[in-house]
């Protein structure tokens, strides 16, 4: 038996907004069917009226957002508009009228998540965000529901597609960063500001989602250290596959000795490492725990269709839920802090250039034995008067061969900026 009409508002109709509308009206039947109730697309706030939107109705594209907010048939408010402001206000007038809302806005989550967690738990309101995190994947509910019990160790993942299409392209086709950019933007797998994707904040705002809900603790943006992949360069992913390994973006939260590191930086994986694999502008999430050891999600990370497609399985959810949030008590804190970055472990791969004279790479290693650091492998290679010298380095702590490489850039003979990665399967970056 069908229910009354289920009234939706939407704040946003851009490209995943107008894909959650034809989801709605194309699998309308279907979910009613499944479901028992009857979704149906109320008032619909917008940026400029005058923008085509094929298969939106007209009618219900208005300028004001109290036609969303203040509207007493909308039961459900989608906002998939992105930024901070407005939305963060939206969001607070909508749980405090005890509307229900689902949001695809990891900057907004990542930065003001437990805030608007707590006015859902408040008012009573549901408040779903699976979109934020790798759009169709089901990574949150996976996390929430299936291994809320299963005592997650690490969260390690591919959560940016942009950056994993431009290093796919380097690593392949050899082009140069610059070029591989220019071909995600042209296929439209990067924004014309990428800004966001190829520094690593998007990847960051990610993690600090994904690493509240797996380690039931409140991590923000600020908690991330984050680096992108703009400085790298085409012989940085030539060197790594010599090595037998792929250079990624990748995300790790770990626990270790109570506490939780999460960071985002660029990482040598082993080509037999299952994130290796991962190509193009996919995604994939790798899930270790006490009991279920390893589990991995993989799937299309962005898109209208595959954001749309978690933004309706909020939807339904929610109806599914009786009164109060799926992440009630979630704002409980398990008392574990955020890892000093300087005592986590890891390998580390380093190439810089120096002058090609005797001696340099005893100095070098000179360096590295002052911070207890093990070099596993060197690579030499010369040109002129100037050599380029990669090494490989055993997993240690971190602080230490930061301070090794500050001792590097003070010797005459290191000529530019070392360009330091780390190695993931060794230390944090789990196996």
């Amino acid at each position: 038996m069908t229910s009354a009409p289920v009234r939706i508002g939407l704040l946003g109709c851009g490209t995943v907004g107008q894909a959650v509308v034809r989801t709605l009206l194309e699998g309308g039947a279907t979910i009613e069917r499944a479901s028992g109730h009857r979704l149906e697309v109320g008032p619909i706030l917008v940026r400029d009226p005058r923008k085509p939107r094929p298969g939106v109705d007209p009618a219900l594209i208005t300028t004001d957002p109290a036609r969303v907010l203040e509207d007493p048939s909308v039961s459900i408010v989608v906002e998939v508009m992105g930024g901070l402001d407005p939305a963060l206000d939206y969001l607070r007038t909508a749980l405090g009228r005890g509307q229900s809302v689902v949001t695809a806005n990891k900057q907004l989550l990542s930065r003001h998540g437990q805030e608007l967690l707590q006015a859902a738990q408040e008012a009573g309101a549901e408040l779903r965000f699976e979109a934020s995190a790798c759009a169709a994947i089901p990574v949150i509910k996976v996390l929430r529901e299936s291994l809320l019990a299963a005592g997650i160790t690490a969260v390690t993942g591919i959560v940016n597609g942009t950056t994993n299409f431009i290093l796919t392209e380097m690593a392949r086709g050899g082009l140069a960063y610059g070029d591989a950019l220019a071909r995600a933007q042209e296929l439209g797998y990067a924004e014309a500001d990428p800004t966001e994707d190829v520094n690593g904040a998007d990847a960051a705002a990610k993690m600090a989602i994904l690493s509240s809900i797996a380690f039931h603790m409140r991590v923000t943006i600020d908690d991330v250290p984050y680096e992108g992949i703009d400085r790298l360069e085409a012989e940085d992913l030539e060197h790594a596959g010599s090595l037998g390994f792929v250079v990624k973006l990748v995300g790790v939260a770990r626990l270790l000795n109570g506490s939780v590191s999460v960071r985002v930086y660029p990482a040598l994986v082993p080509r037999g490492h299952r994130l290796a694999a991962i190509g193009g502008p996919d995604n994939a999430v790798l899930l270790e725990s006490r009991t279920t050891r390893e589990i991995m999600l993989v799937g299309p990370g962005a898109g209208g269709a595959e954001t749309a497609s978690a933004v309706v399985a909020d939807l339904l959810s929610i109806l599914g839920t009786h009164q109060g949030s799926f992440l009630h008590n979630a704002l409980a804190d398990s008392g574990r802090t955020i890892a000093a970055p300087g005592s986590v472990e890891s390998a580390f791969y380093l190439r810089m250039s120096v002058s090609d004279r005797p001696g340099v790479l005893a100095r070098v290693s000179s360096i590295f034995g002052d911070q207890a650091v093990s070099i596993r492998s060197v690579v030499q290679s010369g040109s002129g008067d100037e050599a380029s010298l990669v090494l490989v380095l055993h997993s240690g702590p971190e602080g230490r061969v930061v301070a090794a490489v500050e001792g590097l850039r003070a010797l005459a003979d290191v000529r530019g900026e070392p360009v330091l990665l780390r190695v993931l399967g060794s230390g944090e970056g789990g196996g």
